[in-house]
């Protein structure tokens, strides 16, 4: 079969690769990348590259077909997910490589958007374009997972963060943040913080920790996340930093009906976002925000809460992806217990990968 083509694979591959140079950059439009390639006595020779413009526009298909010109005719395209097939701010991705002239194409997913969903591989095929479906669909799926996710759960993908010391503890009782793991660790937070569309907390993690929630690796200050805190009706210390520098990113207060007015104007008045939040039970009831973020916009939201909101998270089964990072050290008995830990993650999760940096230990989680 041809997805099991080694040549096939190798180009799928490096077609995944070039639709991650825009992750979390291209507005509510995937990152998604196209190689077109024509084969030369069976040799590849990729002839048009295109991945998502910044901002979601133009698409990547359209960029490979603008970069191939006439060598787009008869070429084979590879593409990360299913070419749109509807007209919107831009036409029909689908329409745009049969009118190129493309002999085949391979993609990875099937866009689940309702007004693709197969529709793109069949006005393909009904030109008389061989399809293939699936080439190295599950690292794709992965890669797109914040975007399927707001499209089939009407939610963002939720990735937790947590980091754990050896002994369990995520910090210790009354005095804040202290260092558990290193700065190779806290490097690797960062990149993910880059790679998200939003970072979220608790209000107690705002008066205890004073964290900032940027995005600080060289090079990649302006990708910091959109920074929510869930404040619910609590009041919150204007002092902190979130609030007294608002240039690296929009910062939201997810604030209930009951939170103080006078708080409210002053949140509003120096630049902060007010975000109402529904409550249960007397707690924000997280599955209704979530759904209002994904309206928004927010396909990826990055969870560096404390013990409360990493529990309800987990409670609620809204965590997709869960990273614990455990340092050297134990804490002992004055420490915070950790949620969760590696020997206590449920069976509903998979262990994808394990790394040492430095002297930490990174573990890494996938919902089933």
């Amino acid at each position: 079969m041809s997805l099991e083509n080694p040549i096939h694979q190798r180009l799928m591959s490096a077609c995944l690769r070039l639709a991650r140079r825009h992750e979390g950059l291209t507005g509510t439009n995937p990152s998604v990348g196209t190689l077109l390639v024509q084969f030369h006595n069976g040799e590849p020779v990729v002839v048009g590259r295109g991945v998502t413009a910044l901002g979601g526009r133009p698409h990547a298909e359209s960029v490979a077909i603008a970069e191939a010109g006439i060598r787009a005719h008869g070429a084979t395209a590879f593409v990360s997910l299913e070419p749109c097939s509807h007209h919107g701010v831009t036409p029909p991705c689908a329409q745009a490589l049969i009118d190129a002239g493309v002999a085949r194409v391979f993609t990875a997913w099937i866009d689940p958007d309702s007004r693709v969903d197969g529709k793109g591989h069949a006005m393909l095929k009904a030109a008389g374009i061989d399809v293939q479906i699936g080439l190295h669909g599950h690292q794709a799926e992965r890669d797109l997972a914040g975007y399927l996710t707001r499209k089939t759960l009407n939610r963002p993908h939720v990735h937790l963060k947590l980091a754990v010391s050896r002994d369990g503890k995520i910090g210790i009782k009354e005095d804040g943040q202290i260092p558990i793991t290193g700065a190779v660790s806290r490097a690797q937070v960062h990149r993910m913080r880059s790679l998200s569309d939003a970072i979220l907390v608790g209000a107690g993690t705002l008066r205890a920790d004073d964290p900032e929630l940027t995005c600080r690796l060289p090079g990649l200050e302006k990708r910091s996340p959109k920074r929510f805190v869930l404040a619910g009706n609590q009041p919150l210390p204007m002092n902190r930093k979130l609030f007294r520098d608002l240039t690296h990113a929009p910062t939201f207060v997810v604030a209930g009906e009951n939170f103080d007015e006078d708080q409210r104007s002053e949140l509003s008045r120096a630049g902060v976002n007010l975000f109402s939040a529904e409550f249960h039970n007397g707690t924000i009831a997280l599955p209704e925000l979530l759904d209002d973020m994904a309206q928004t916009g927010i396909s990826t939201l990055f969870v560096e809460g404390g013990s409360a909101i990493a529990s309800a998270f987990l409670n609620a089964g809204l965590v997709d992806r869960l990273s614990i990072f455990m340092g050297p050290a134990e804490i002992g008995g004055n420490g915070v217990a950790a949620p969760i830990t590696e020997k206590t993650v449920p069976d509903d999760f998979v262990l994808e990968r394990t790394m040492l940096f430095s002297e930490d230990r990174y573990s890494g989680f996938n919902r089933r």
